[in-house]
């Protein structure tokens, strides 16, 4: 009776102790997709797939729901698909950082758990194209994964994630010099960027 008793009030600290903790989550990732179309043209900039990597906090919020900060960064190249530019090739860097939370689903299985992440936030993109700018975007992404070893002070996080960014032919990203040096040729359009990312992730518990 004694040891029932122990065991209970050793496994509800344990319970209690897990809903506490507070995670960070480095991870490597491969993202796929994503493309600028031309304003007034059939022509766009398609992004090359490409390696991209990223760091996640995550802390309690209520039962199974936990906030999330997720920063992630892609260095690729946007391939130009026609025929008329001098930069075919455009270097391109995006930087992500949003803010949102994950609901846990029940698991048949205490070593496996899955999950549904959402955020929002903005993505940050700097393009090497002369005369071209920086330029920031609101962005939001949602995923489905899996936690392995939720219950340790390191574990797994596996997920495949689709982001939205949300653009305006305003933007100078992608913008060349015309024939006179002062004039834009190329000028971006479209509302949403979209791209797949799937990572893997070491979950590291305080």
């Amino acid at each position: 009776m004694i040891l029932c008793a122990l065991v209970c009030a050793f496994s509800g600290a344990a319970a209690q102790q897990q809903d506490s903790w507070f995670e960070i989550t480095p991870f490597g990732a491969y993202r796929f997709g994503g493309s600028f179309e031309i304003e007034g043209s059939s022509e766009s900039y398609d992004f090359e797939d490409s390696a991209s990597f990223g760091l996640i906090l995550n802390f309690p919020h209520r039962q199974n729901t936990r906030w999330e900060i997720l920063y992630s960064q892609q260095s690729t190249e946007a391939e130009f698909s026609g025929t008329t530019t001098n930069d075919p090739l455009i270097d391109l860097d995006l930087h992500v950082l949003q803010l949102g939370g994950t609901y846990q689903f029940e698991g048949q299985s205490e070593a496996v758990v899955p999950y549904l992440a959402a955020t929002l936030g903005a993505t940050h993109a700097k393009a090497s194209s002369t005369g071209s700018e920086s330029d920031t975007f609101w962005s939001a992404s949602i995923g489905l994964g899996i936690l392995v070893s939720p219950n340790s002070r390191i574990g797994l996080r596996l997920e495949a994630r689709a982001y939205g960014t949300f653009t305006n032919s305003d933007t100078d990203l992608l913008c060349e010099s015309g024939p006179a040096g002062a004039a834009c040729a190329i000028r971006v359009e479209g509302d949403l960027i979209s791209q797949i990312e799937t990572f893997a992730g070491v979950v590291f518990r305080f």
